[in-house]
């Protein structure tokens, strides 16, 4: 069972699915993610569960939660208590869209289930640890690397760890000794060099906001344009930050929309559009190239997340211009796999491309279980 309430924010509607297959959605109020959580949680104990094997929240045996950032402190899962809940409180300003709605999720799911229900916390910077310093740390002065704790943290990891199993089980290679490059592409978008199933590099950094375009983030750019812009435009810094995490990206570009399924339908007759999708296929490929420099050697590259799993028309444009690199890239293949597993490279590649569904909720319970089960 998975499930979503979207949008947050005020009315929304609540999605369940079974085996990937949608069962019917409700109308809710979601006006934040705390909120949100509660109606799933109320949702599940007024049984209408029963039927796929939860009768009400009193079955369970532990409970997981995705947090974005997890500092300097947390890389492996910790079960939370107050002092942990404390300290992902204290990093939301190094994830603004997203550690905030962590711990309101994570107070909604105490005040419902109470501390019975063991609680875990996994980080999506964890799978990252393993980044050498010298993809790790910034060209600043030390002392300020050091006193701040400014480095390349990463994030999608739990995705990317994902993708890198998946791929290594659907291939028969042991994931030591796997060399892949994992795209991880939605409305937060990121790429991962792999080498022996250790992450060695990512496009995101100190915050999210690094690496790739994104739906309504910027990406790589020039860091003088943040003062630049504050005193053009007689704002804060705090309010360029807004606009680089908010308005820019995708949707900075199109002025439209930061959906790409929305910009492919006006492709051919919006030329900002068309430029929105140029910019962010060109920005995946570019890190790719990137990526297969860093590794020396790979077999594949792997597709994940809401965008590259469902957007043939952007894997397309993120392919072409890699044949140097031995990848051979079959368009019929492309365009037949959407949300599901396959080859869209042809079979002679010597660099492949996949795509593969990401299942974070999986691997965040597969990972909470390990902790669950070492700490019980």
């Amino acid at each position: 069972m998975s499930g979503v309430i979207e949008p947050i924010g005020g009315p929304a509607k609540l999605y369940f699915f079974h085996n990937r297959k949608a069962m019917p959605q409700e109308d809710v109020s979601a006006p934040e993610h705390g909120h949100a959580a509660e109606l799933v949680l109320s949702w599940m104990d007024s049984g209408r569960m029963s039927s796929h094997g939860i009768g009400s929240t009193k079955t369970l045996d532990v409970v997981a939660f995705r947090v974005v950032h997890g500092g300097k402190c947390y890389s492996d899962p910790v079960r939370i208590d107050d002092e942990v809940l404390a300290a992902i409180e204290s990093l939301e300003d190094l994830a603004p869209l997203h550690d905030a709605g962590s711990v309101s999720v994570i107070r909604a799911g105490r005040r419902k289930l109470g501390t019975a229900i063991p609680s875990i916390a996994v980080f999506d910077t964890g799978f990252h640890r393993t980044i050498p310093d010298r993809a790790r740390f910034y060209a600043i002065p030390w002392e300020l690397t050091l006193r701040h704790e400014i480095r390349r943290y990463g994030f999608h990891g739990i995705s990317h760890n994902y993708l890198l199993l998946r791929y290594a089980e659907l291939t028969g290679t042991p994931p030591e000794r796997t060399n892949i490059i994992t795209l991880h592409l939605e409305g937060g978008s990121s790429a991962t060099a792999v080498a022996g199933g250790r992450s060695i590099d990512t496009s995101m950094g100190f915050t999210p906001l690094e690496g790739l375009v994104m739906g309504t983030r910027c990406g790589d750019l020039d860091p003088a344009i943040v003062a630049f812009l504050a005193r053009r435009e007689g704002v804060s810094v705090d309010t360029v930050e807004g606009w680089l995490n908010k308005k820019s990206g995708l949707l900075g570009i199109s002025g439209r929309s930061q959906d790409t399924r929305v910009l492919v339908e006006h492709v051919a007759s919006d030329e900002r559009a068309r430029l929105a999708l140029d910019i962010f296929a060109y920005r995946v490929r570019k890190y790719v190239g990137a990526y297969l420099a860093a590794l020396g050697k790979a077999t594949a590259v792997v597709f994940g997340g809401g965008i590259g799993e469902n957007t043939p028309y952007v894997r397309q444009r993120v392919c072409e211009g890699l044949e140097w690199f031995g990848l051979q890239f079959d368009p019929d293949r492309n365009a037949a796999i959407i949300d599901r597993e396959g080859l869209i490279s042809r079979d002679d590649s010597s660099l492949h491309a996949f795509v593969i569904p990401s299942e974070e909720g999986l691997m965040i319970a597969h990972q909470a279980l390990l902790c669950w089960c070492a700490n019980p």
